[in-house]
């Protein structure tokens, strides 16, 4: 009788240790995921960070071509400084949070919009693109653009990573049980129009 008793309670023993390490393997797992995803996006932050740096001084080296439009120099400063407030006034971490994430990708996309005009129109100066101190801030800000294009990508596929692990059953009722502490990750979008090739008019 004892022997019985002391076997239930080994069974019931096994089972709970077995379904806690899976639970805490579960959640590791989560963790872990997570971690890679805050990672990729702090990457994501320091690109846009490189070419939110380099706006200033390629527009005091467009400042100087004669007769340039002041239009567009004053919405690619214009667009900066909305970067910059969304940045820091979004409260929200983007990386976990949709809406956050919708607000940066639209200040981001705006200013990218405002760049691409602003080199649409230093077409026009020759001159400026001849110099030196041009050549070398517009070379650097394509690369600056790759790379926020790399750094977005690759973040897409960590948060694609954990969703996938996230909705997987049965992690999916761990994430359950922590509430928001492991909610769906969003991810970038394409620009609206991205698809259409830009119409350079003079």
């Amino acid at each position: 009788m004892v022997s019985k008793k002391l076997i239930v309670v080994g069974v019931i023993v096994f089972f709970v240790l077995v379904i806690g390490l899976w639970a805490m393997g579960g959640y590791n797992s989560l963790v872990s995921l997570d971690q890679g995803t805050q990672a990729q996006w702090a990457q994501v932050e320091s690109s846009y960070q490189r070419r939110a740096d380099l706006i200033p001084n390629l527009v005091e080296s467009v400042k100087g071509a004669a007769k340039f439009e002041h239009d567009t120099m004053i919405e690619v400063t214009e667009a900066r400084a909305k970067v910059g407030q969304v940045t820091t006034t979004a409260g929200a971490n983007p990386a976990n949070d949709p809406e956050a994430l919708k607000k940066f990708q639209a200040a981001q996309d705006q200013l990218s919009t405002a760049l691409s005009r602003m080199m649409v129109v230093v077409e026009k100066y020759p001159d400026l693109k001849a110099t030196q101190n041009f050549r070398d801030l517009q070379s650097q800000l394509e690369g600056t653009e790759n790379r926020i294009s790399v750094e977005r990508m690759r973040f897409n596929e960590a948060a694609q990573s954990f969703n996938t692990k996230r909705d997987s059953f049965p992690t999916v009722m761990i994430a359950g049980f922590f509430g928001s502490r492991f909610q769906h990750k969003a991810y970038f979008t394409a620009q609206a129009g991205a698809e259409k090739a830009p119409q350079v008019k003079f």
